[in-house]
This record gives structure tokens, C-alpha cells and sequence, in this order.
């Protein structure tokens, strides 16, 4: 039994950290000068035109395997285009697009699959969403409603978003939000082995683009 007992006071302190709030993240000391860390404020996020950081975003598509598990797929190629006014949230927009062929899974093989039978990516290489509203729910939540475009069929999805942080990051402002949303499969016309709805998780960093 004495064995389980170091486990278990790491479980304790953890759980102990999460419900204190600790767990967030802490600044690194030593950065380089000029790189600056995000801060789960919403006054960081500054108003402006973001563009995603590719480097710094993951989009995954989560589908149930037949009932035992949901699958992980991840798409490795995506662009976006971020206009956020706070103030005013009907100004704000924002549009995507993933390429459906960048697809990764950990079944070998498999991939490929994915993107040409079931995702067809040489006759629609992009999935692809344009917002056509934003709603504050709270300081660091809110919804995207838009129009989610896969396979050739537009249908309207919402996002649930949260802010993960903003700040000067490293040269131009940036934020960091992850989106949460979930499709029929049937709508978009595919094959009826994906017969559960689709959770799609973003996340991403957007970094300012200078004013012309």
C-alpha cells in the first residue's frame, strides 16, 4: 500500500492546485528582451486585425471509433484571419480554412485514407468557416455563430470560445483562445461510417498585423 501513497499526494496536490487556480501557467524569468508572456486578461486583448500564427495552432477533429473511443485526427495546415473590436463585438469577424489533405492519425496509413476517401481533399482541399456573429458570455468567454463549409456543404456551426491569454508577445501584440465546436458528419454528406456528431477543437495564437 505505501507504495500508492507518493501518488497519491501528488493527486492531492494537484487537485489542490487546480482548485486554488495555481495550475496557470507562471511566467517564465529570463526571457529574451522583448518577448513578453500572455496574461489571461481580456484588457490585453487588444483591438485589432490578428493573423493565426501557424506555428502555434493545432486544429483536431475528435470522432468517435465505433463506440469504444474518440479518435484523435489532426490537421496541420490551417490560415486565419482575426478583426476583434471589443467594443464592438458586430465589428468583429473571423474566417478559416484547414486543408484537408495536412490530416494526421496514429493508425499508419490511415491518413491518407482520411483525406481521399472520406474527406475527398483533391476535389475540396479546404474546410472552411466564416463567422457571422460573436456573443460575450463573460470577460474570457464567448460564441462564433458562422457558416462551416466541408465537402462542398455550408452549414451553420457555433463556437464556444475561451481566451487562453494576450499580452505585447514578441514583437506584436497577441492572443491565444481555444474553440470548441460539434457537426453532423450527415450533414456534409459523409460516408455513413462517421454516423456520430464531430467535436472540433481549436487551439491557436494570433498575433497583430501592423496597420497600413
Amino acid at each position: 500500500m505505501t507504495i500508492f501513497r507518493p501518488f497519491a499526494a501528488l493527486c492531492g496536490l494537484l487537485t489542490a492546485l487546480v482548485l486554488t487556480g495555481a495550475a496557470q501557467a507562471a511566467c517564465p524569468t529570463g526571457l529574451p528582451p522583448g518577448v513578453y508572456c500572455g496574461d489571461k486578461d481580456p484588457a490585453a486583448a487588444l483591438a485589432g486585425t490578428y493573423k493565426l500564427d501557424p506555428m502555434h495552432a493545432g486544429v483536431i477533429a475528435r470522432v468517435s471509433h465505433i463506440g469504444y473511443s474518440m479518435s484523435i485526427f489532426r490537421f496541420d495546415t490551417a490560415q486565419a484571419t482575426l478583426v476583434w473590436d471589443p467594443d464592438h463585438l458586430d465589428k468583429s469577424s473571423f474566417n478559416a480554412a484547414v486543408d484537408t489533405g495536412s490530416v494526421a492519425t496514429n493508425v499508419p496509413g490511415f491518413a491518407k485514407e482520411i483525406a481521399g476517401t472520406y474527406l475527398k481533399s483533391a476535389d475540396f482541399p479546404k474546410a472552411t468557416f466564416v463567422s457571422t456573429a460573436f456573443r460575450r458570455i463573460d470577460p474570457l468567454h464567448g460564441e462564433i455563430d458562422g457558416q462551416f463549409t466541408l465537402l462542398g456543404k455550408s452549414k451553420p456551426v457555433t463556437f464556444k470560445v475561451e481566451l487562453i491569454g494576450a499580452g505585447k508577445g514578441f514583437g506584436h501584440p497577441r492572443l491565444g483562445a481555444q474553440a470548441v465546436a460539434w457537426i453532423n458528419p450527415q450533414d456534409y454528406g459523409m460516408s455513413p461510417f462517421f454516423l456520430d456528431p464531430i467535436q472540433l477543437v481549436i487551439d491557436a495564437e494570433f498575433e497583430q498585423t501592423p496597420a497600413k
